[in-house]
């Protein structure tokens, strides 16, 4: 392995913070949870969660969101599996969760409080006595 230079590691402990950063729950209102048992892995969870990531950081909503991992949801046909807890709005379970669709999950749940139907697996039982 090659030595580093002092800025290659000063860039690289900052790169690694703001990935912590993300996970961390303190001050922030949105959370995203990604399952990522085998199934979900095997099924493209990995870029799923890289994709949250990246388009939350574009939209500025970094800040305000904690992207997290969880082990199988249990719905391993639908995989990946996203949870989303919205403030205000029904946490909601997506399924088949590819990178296409992790963005306009962020687009039309996390930044336009919609959610997307077509797509929820699963919600909390009292939201659906409600409707």
């Amino acid at each position: 392995m090659a030595k580093m230079t002092l800025e290659q590691l000063r860039a690289l402990r900052g790169e690694k913070k703001s990935e912590i950063q993300k996970r961390d729950t303190d001050g922030k209102t949105v959370q995203i949870i990604v399952g990522m048992g085998t199934c979900g892995i095997a099924a493209g969870a990995k870029e799923t969660l890289a994709a949250f990531i990246d388009e939350l950081d574009s939209q500025g909503l970094g800040d305000i969101t904690s992207v997290r991992q969880t082990g199988c949801m249990g719905m391993c046909a639908k995989e990946p599996t996203v949870e989303v807890i919205v403030p205000d709005m029904p946490a909601v379970i997506y399924g088949n969760v590819d990178e296409k669709i992790a963005r306009q999950i962020v687009a039309q749940h996390v930044k336009g409080k919609q959610l997307l139907d077509k797509l929820i697996l699963d919600r909390p039982s009292i939201d659906i006595t409600k409707n």
